[in-house]
């Protein structure tokens, strides 16, 4: 075959390959769903008061309402993404409600981009170092894919990890301000003050993650809430069993009528005895901790100071 003859195949396989992207940019533009006439119900919508996707993920939700196209190609890789990140990184209902233990300052939503965000990152970080290790020839390929794979997984759970140190944080906090919050709140109902008043004064003169939660308890009842159910939601939302049983207490004594102060009082009684408590349960394992380095650090030591000089004098006199 001459080089007339190969300079024209060429020329047709490049005129064939033009006429094909050609065909399918027109394809996409005729065909653009954001050219098509905007359907009744999308023109409706906007006036029609609906619930507002929140979080970071909220224009997903937007763009598969208006647009089919995204839904009709994304949806399904949408659900599957979903069903396997609740099987790995837990599920919605127990994410929201580990979310409102930490003090609800994220949603299921942004929690997962986060989550998300993390991967990435640590995805495209260990690609770089992989490919700069692989060109320097100083590990193989395997193992470089391998870390990658890890610090892309390791990441996410990374996240989950911090948000089940924050709830742990959160519950040393609550465990610290229960006393005190309780015995100001028992003084208020003593003093003739109602329950709701006594709640506000204590949210409006103290710091702290308590305080911080009978705020929003307060601002549950002015909302329309009742007092009971708004007890019981500030106990859902502690992530410290004394304050939800504390909660439950003060809703059945108002739904039984028993007289609050007394039981304020007692309650107060029953959180200084169980701060008592736990001071010395955490000083018993304090004590523990201290044994550890006198265990496995100074008694060798004695022992080595103790025989070397022994052995020492053995082996001279051998």
């Amino acid at each position: 075959m001459s080089i007339r003859d190969n300079t024209f195949t060429i020329i047709l396989l490049g005129c064939a390959l033009g006429a094909l992207f050609g065909l399918g940019i027109a394809l996409v533009i005729l065909e653009n769903p954001w050219r098509r006439p905007r359907s009744v119900e999308a023109r409706v919508a906007p006036y029609v008061k609906q619930g507002k996707a929140r979080g970071a993920l909220g224009f997903l939700d937007h763009g598969r309402r208006v647009h089919p196209v995204i839904d009709t190609n994304l949806g399904p890789f949408l659900v599957r993404a979903r069903a396997f990140a609740a099987r790995t990184f837990g599920s919605q209902r127990e994410i929201e409600k580990r979310l409102a233990l930490a003090g609800g300052r994220l949603n299921y939503r942004d929690f997962r981009v986060q989550q998300l965000t993390w991967a990435i990152i640590a995805f495209v970080a260990s690609a770089a170092l992989g490919m700069g290790l692989f060109a320097l020839g100083r590990a193989p390929l395997i193992a470089l894919l391998a870390f990658v794979v890890i610090a892309t997984v390791t990441a996410p759970l990374m996240r989950d990890y911090l948000l089940t140190s924050a709830i742990t944080s959160r519950k040393q906090a609550m465990a610290r301000e229960f006393p005190t919050v309780a015995d100001l709140l028992a003084l208020a109902i003593s003093a003739g003050e109602g329950p709701i008043a006594a709640m506000e004064r204590v949210a409006r003169t103290s710091r702290g993650e308590l305080s911080r939660e009978l705020a929003i308890a307060v601002f549950e009842i002015r909302a329309g809430s009742t007092l009971e159910d708004a007890l019981m939601n500030l106990g859902t939302r502690s992530p410290l069993d004394s304050v939800s049983r504390f909660a439950e207490t003060i809703a059945v004594a108002l739904e039984r009528g028993t007289p609050l102060a007394d039981v304020m009082r007692a309650q107060a009684q029953d959180a200084r005895e169980l701060s008592k408590r736990t001071l010395m349960e955490s000083a018993g394992r304090r004590e523990v901790y201290m044994l550890m380095p006198v265990v496995f650090l100074l008694m060798p030591l004695v022992i080595v100071f103790a025989v070397f000089p022994g052995i020492t004098a053995l082996q001279v006199g051998l």
